[in-house]
């Protein structure tokens, strides 16, 4: 695609446009935004502001057209968010820095129809980056960051090895001096591991620690010489020296034919997720056959939508259009319409709206009908929408849609927090439409996203397809997902719950035989086989985790925030007509519970309470019933259907456990 450059002329933006050509992108225009004339640097969250003289030699060099804005706003919205959840709401934060970039980016459009992207430099910094993201999603243009949580020393290292030259224009990090001014990357690299050795300093100065300016870089014309400079001390204090170059003189200058360095890009699969993928290709065992009785498609239930409140979550169950007449047929729009009044109308009903919803799963008759679903799905939500998965399952004619959601009862905003990162990078896949890969509710309850195995870089499944890669990418995007979620020294992610979405049953043991070895493997987990999964894919993982963190009383009585792993328990059940598996992960202090009760033929709830006490207790904050419609299978079990239990019908093809396969039904529960 056709792309603009932000342009701060330091070494990530200019590093980035590599990766951007790599990708087979092309870079027609850059755009950048300075201070008010007569100031050399002010202190903005957004913007690179010192070096902004050199600015244009460094758009000459690349011998493309350069547009320029003024930063008139300053950091009115300095959340974690930015515009507005409510979709009936603005987008855009008056007196805000960022609507500077939106006004300087909509005139570049203006000037070239014909791009679609956006090349950023962010590598950590999530202030940035939702911003960014923001504008480009008002604009519809695809943010192209392909330096987003790398490794820092890698990428400093990556940086040199590529035969990008920057020197430092700015310090304002421990150990670093005026007399670093103007030395290159190259020979700074050594002092930048010793102070992230010693003090943590980020090597590509991610905290501010330094700033850089690119005097050459293989996609350079000509190379920048700085002629004169001049030092300027902004705050001289002992820990810290705040200090910039003052550019007075600077040039192009010819260059000579250097040798074309590779561009070292990082490899599709970590190590871990190497073997993953070697280990789906080992002979996984016996491939099940499917149970006797032919398939039938699934019955219009008489579960029609319900909802529950259990303390401050709210679940919204079997959410559909309502049907008089089984043979009546409505536009697509029409129906995801209808069912998100049904969800609207029970949302108030506990004082909630939209926002508020954290997690949604949609269950469509067919992924034909995926786009026109997503194109009115997002009229509803605005910025950070909630997590979601979306698969095929066969739905009773003539429904089209069905849906399930959790939605939280914030106390304050900091509540929630949200990851929808929507650029393209080399780290996972961005969330180009309407939800977020994770939605974190009061630092505890993790909600990811179902995550297929997409290639990052271009959004496209491996061709050709291979079950093993898209396995291990799957998996491979949960793990950094939640990475990015965590924050070192506070949390960390306990999986809690583990759904695989499958397209065939014959891939079933091939999946389970890969993930256990190297997955975390204390979880409940369920293979669920369904019509289809978005874009063909294989597989699609779907992961419930949780922070461990708890506030219990201290020795005085004072609640202090303590951090606690989750027990795993397992266990088979016996009945008069039938028999069930179950798996349960809960923490020693709490209520914070899910479980997975497998069944072949039919238990009731007596025998289901007598060994697993409390499981089907008012606490149930979500319950899904996964069931296999064939002409053996026994009906759906009365007890789930109570009107204290929130409940989702999702109809299945297969349903396997991690020990065994061909389950009548599967109940998957989650509690408060």
């Amino acid at each position: 695609m056709k792309y603009v450059a932000l342009l701060s002329g330091g070494k990530d933006s200019c590093y980035n446009l590599l990766h951007c050509a790599h990708n087979g992108h092309e870079l027609v225009a850059a755009a950048s935004l300075r201070p008010e004339l007569g100031k050399d640097e002010i202190d903005s969250y957004m913007y690179q502001t010192v070096g902004q003289d050199a600015i244009e030699l460094v758009a000459e060099a690349l011998d493309i057209p350069l547009y320029r804005g003024t930063i008139k706003g300053t950091a009115v919205n300095m959340g974690t968010e930015y515009g507005a959840r409510q979709a009936t709401k603005s987008a855009a934060v008056r007196g805000d820095e960022t609507e500077d970039l939106f006004e300087l980016l909509s005139s570049v459009k203006d000037k070239h129809p014909d791009v679609q992207g956006v090349s950023a430099g962010a590598i950590l910094s999530n202030y940035q980056r939702v911003r960014v993201e923001h504008v480009c999603r008002r604009l519809s243009l695809t943010p192209l960051c392909y330096l987003w949580q790398r490794d820092q020393r890698e990428l400093l290292s990556e940086m040199i090895q590529a035969g990008l030259e920057a020197v430092l224009i700015k310090v304002a990090g421990i150990g670093l001096t005026t007399k670093h001014l103007g030395r290159t990357l190259s020979q700074m690299q050594p002092t930048l591991l010793k102070l992230n050795d010693l003090y943590e300093l980020h090597p590509c100065g991610e905290g501010g620690e330094y700033e850089t300016l690119t005097l050459d870089c293989p996609l350079f014309k000509r190379r920048i010489s700085l002629e004169e400079v001049e030092i300027v001390i902004h705050s001289d204090k002992d820990f810290a020296t705040v200090a910039y170059l003052r550019i007075k003189i600077a040039k192009l200058v010819p260059k000579d034919e250097a040798f074309v360095q590779m561009l070292p890009v990082p490899p599709l699969l970590e190590d871990e997720f190497v073997e993953m993928q070697m280990a789906a290709d080992e002979p996984a065992g016996t491939i099940p056959s499917l149970a006797s009785g032919k398939f039938r498609p699934a019955q219009l239930s008489d579960s029609y939508p319900n909802s529950k409140r259990c303390g401050r979550w709210v679940t919204i169950g079997n959410v559909q259009r309502s049907v008089s007449n089984p043979d009546s047929a409505i536009d697509i729009h029409e129906e995801v319409r209808e069912c998100f009044h049904i969800i609207q109308a029970h949302l108030q009903k506990y004082g909630l709206d939209f926002s508020h919803i954290a997690n949604i799963n949609i269950f469509l008759s067919s992924m034909d009908l995926f786009s026109r679903v997503n194109e009115t799905y997002a009229m509803f939500f605005g910025s950070a929408p909630p997590a979601r998965a979306c698969v095929a399952a066969d739905l009773p004619s003539p429904i089209h849609v069905r849906l399930e959601c959790i939605a939280y009862a914030e106390e304050s905003e900091r509540d929630r927090a949200v990851l929808h990162v929507q650029g393209l990078s080399y780290w996972a896949p961005a969330n180009i439409g309407p939800y977020s890969q994770a939605v974190v509710i009061k630092e505890q309850r993790m909600f990811l996203s179902g995550q297929i195995g997409l290639i990052p870089s271009n959004l496209t499944l491996p061709s050709p397809q291979a079950l093993s890669t898209e396995t291990a990418l799957s998996c491979q995007h949960v793990k950094r997902v939640a990475r990015a979620l965590c924050e070192p020294g506070r949390w960390r992610s306990h999986c809690q719950l583990a759904l695989y979405w499958l397209q065939s049953a014959t891939d079933v043991p091939v999946v389970r035989h890969a993930t256990a070895k190297l997955e975390d493997t204390s979880s409940p987990t369920l293979y669920v086989v369904v019509a289809s999964l978005p874009k063909g894919a294989l597989v699609e993982k779907q992961v419930l985790l949780h922070t461990g963190r708890f506030e219990v009383p201290d020795e005085e009585g004072e609640l202090q925030m303590q951090s606690f792993s989750p027990l795993f328990q397992t266990g088979d059940i016996s009945g008069q007509d039938g028999a069930g598996y179950w798996e349960l992960s809960r923490f020693p202090v709490g209520s914070s519970s899910c479980a997975i009760l497998c069944v072949r033929g039919l238990l009731d709830k007596s025998t289901i309470d007598a060994h697993l006490p409390g499981i089907l207790s008012k606490r149930v904050v979500s319950v899904r019933l996964f069931y296999v419609p064939s002409e053996s299978s026994p009906p759906v079990p009365s007890f789930v259907q109570d009107e204290e239990l929130p409940l989702t019908l999702i109809s299945a093809r297969f349903i396997s456990s991690r020990c065994s396969d061909n389950w009548d039904y599967a109940i998957c529960l989650i509690s408060e």
